[in-house]
């Protein structure tokens, strides 16, 4: 009778150690998306992708409902004042000051201090500041802050909410992505 417990308890124990691992590795996760080495050089080497790279061009986030029509794309990470600002430009050939330009930029900030939507009015982005008039609006269960886009962000609207302490998305959406913007945001996952 033993030998038979034993068996059992040593045929256990792989189950057993798998589950005590699985919160350890849950805890182990990154809270917000981090750029691997390989991006930060191809952001720094202002490699550009053609095509565009897809739904899971940012590691750790993914952008289900991406607008059709996009020739290029290209990483940016920016690394400054105890953040990292990671995201992904999709672009057409059109030429920036043409109205039917398209143009998408999401990206995940990665600022420890951000626990509310009214920091982003002073948070320290390098571009996409939220310094203009804004409005505050709930986009599926997100409550998000919008103002016209401007300035370096160029032409259409921007949009940033707190996905969790921690963790910023902002979305910039040229003109002619604009009446799908709710359906971007609503497909951002990370």
């Amino acid at each position: 009778m033993n030998k038979i417990r034993k068996l059992a308890a040593l045929a256990v124990l792989p189950l057993v150690a798998t589950l005590v691992a699985l919160p350890a590795q849950a805890a182990e996760r990154p809270s917000c998306p981090a750029p691997s080495k390989a991006e930060v050089r191809r952001s720094s080497a202002d490699k550009v992708d053609k095509p565009a790279r897809g739904a899971t061009a940012i590691k750790g986030v993914r952008v289900d409902h991406i607008p059709k029509g996009f020739t290029y794309g290209q990483v940016i990470v920016n690394k400054h004042d105890g953040i990292v600002e990671y995201g992904y430009q999709w672009s057409d050939d059109r030429d920036d000051a043409s109205r039917r330009h398209r143009a998408l930029w999401v990206r995940v900030v990665c600022w420890p201090k951000a626990t509310s939507l009214a920091q982003l009015k002073n948070a320290p982005f390098n571009i996409g500041s939220f310094s203009g008039d804004t409005t505050t609006t709930k986009v599926g269960d997100r409550r998000v802050l919008r103002q016209k886009g401007d300035g370096a962000l160029g032409a259409g609207v921007y949009t940033g909410w707190v996905e969790r302490p921690g963790v910023v998305v902002t979305v910039m959406a040229s003109p002619p992505l604009v009446p799908g913007l709710t359906k971007i945001i609503k497909g951002i996952r990370l």
